[in-house]
């Protein structure tokens, strides 16, 4: 048989008699793809393996423990042989024939009058891959084909929507810190789904232009005191697109749940009525610090952080410099947040590190304490989007200077001066 006999189709076997002939592994595969589609399976063999028998111990399936009789194809839609035996399967597969019973003859895909594909789901997509009879290449083409829909980049979307009353979603995705490739699979795939887009300024902008050309996008973006979309605005968006049957997807940067106002934006959408899935991201506050080779915590230097925003009063968090702070949109207060840190005890020779625009082309680090920091800021005009940590894990980096790096904080030798070459 030639892959162009083929016609390819598929079969809605729900509440429909079908027949498995034959109790072996492959038998018991094929059973229960065939119950997954609701079907009523009856299986015909002697003798049973112990995945067959967990399916007859559940009622799922009823088993005559006989050999095949011709009798037993009455009033069978569909058949599938899998006896191990080719003699029994051919004759199987020659009384369904007969009785004009589409049958998948396991024992001879070239004589079979169907063939069982490779088969995959994602959300409602159903894939199914023929190969040429060869099944290993064909489950390997199924799996290279479901990968690229669950990360997007196969589309997903739809385009004919379920009913003109039908009531769409909403998706609170958090889309790193803004170069695509850390963007989360879950995220990529719903994104790729997407009817309306609501995005923030900051985040993987550049996805945006692989939206098709009529996913309507809604810019909401805000900058440190210029706020032209107010929350309540976008949040009356959301819910508005949702209820006109849209799949919505509001797409931020970071994570929405760190001080990105995603709890609002869910709360709002299901007081309203409106599905919301929250799909979180990798946070700016841990990823852009990462991107200067600054961990927040690391060992002998820091057990713990916290994270603030510039705008928040700062006399709560522990004045350390084994306790790293992060200061999210906290350039404009820059000079003001290391004062009021100095006041609670924090040294003025704890090391400062800022990472404007992390992770992309432009990004810049720079490197000073608590001192000097806001000078030094001012001196090179740092600008948002930008991350500050304040800390002793900032002598970790590599763009630290050089007498900041005055240990080795390997994990093998904790706290062992470092050996000078020179």
């Amino acid at each position: 048989m030639a892959i162009q006999d083929i016609y390819p189709t598929a079969l809605r076997l729900l509440g429909r008699p079908v027949l498995v002939v034959g109790g072996g592994p492959v038998a018991a595969r094929r059973a229960k793809g065939l119950l997954d589609a609701g079907a009523k399976v009856t299986v015909v063999a002697p003798v049973a393996s112990e995945k067959l028998l967990a399916l007859v111990e559940s009622g799922l399936l009823a088993w005559e423990r006989r050999e095949y009789r011709a009798e037993d194809l009455d009033g069978v839609w569909f058949v599938q042989t899998a006896t191990g035996t080719a003699a029994v399967d051919t004759q199987v597969a020659a009384d369904a024939e007969a009785q004009r019973i589409w049958c998948v003859n396991a024992s001879d895909h070239e004589a079979s009058a169907a063939w069982t594909p490779a088969v995959a789901e994602v959300d409602d997509v159903k894939i199914a891959i023929n190969a040429g009879g060869d099944p290993r290449r064909a489950m390997a083409l199924r799996d290279a084909v479901a990968t690229a829909l669950e990360t997007g980049d196969l589309p997903l979307r739809r385009h004919r929507k379920p009913g003109a009353t039908s009531q769409g979603s909403v998706a609170l995705i958090g889309g790193g810190p803004g170069d695509p490739g850390l963007i989360t699979v879950r995220g990529r795939r719903l994104l790729g789904q997407a009817d309306v887009v609501v995005a923030d300024r900051l985040g993987p902008r550049g996805l945006l232009k692989e939206l098709a050309p009529d996913v309507r996008v809604i810019e909401v973006g805000k900058t440190p005191g210029h706020h032209p979309v107010p929350q309540l605005e976008i949040n009356r968006i959301l819910v508005e697109e949702a209820l006109k049957g849209n799949r919505v997807v509001r797409l931020k940067g970071g994570d929405p749940y760190v001080l990105g106002r995603g709890g609002e934006e869910a709360e709002f959408c299901r007081q309203n009525g409106v599905e919301v899935e929250v799909v979180s991201g990798v946070t700016s506050a841990i990823s852009v610090p990462a991107a200067a080779g600054i961990p927040v915590t690391h060992r002998g230097l820091a057990k713990g952080f916290s994270v603030v925003t510039g705008h928040e009063e700062l006399s709560e968090v522990p004045a350390r410099p084994d306790h790293t702070v992060v200061l999210l949109m906290g350039v404009a207060q820059l000079r003001e947040s290391a004062a009021a840190l100095a006041g609670s005890g924090l040294p003025l020779d704890t090391p400062v590190g800022i990472v404007e625009n992390g992770y992309l082309p432009d990004q810049r680090v720079t490197i000073g304490t608590l001192g000097s920091i806001a000078d030094q800021a001012e001196a090179v005009g740092v600008a948002n989007p930008a991350v500050i940590v304040i800390g002793d894990v900032v002598r970790v980096s590599p763009f630290a200077p050089e007498h900041f790096k005055t240990a080795d904080y390997s994990t093998i030798t904790p706290n062992r001066p470092r050996v000078r070459t020179n």
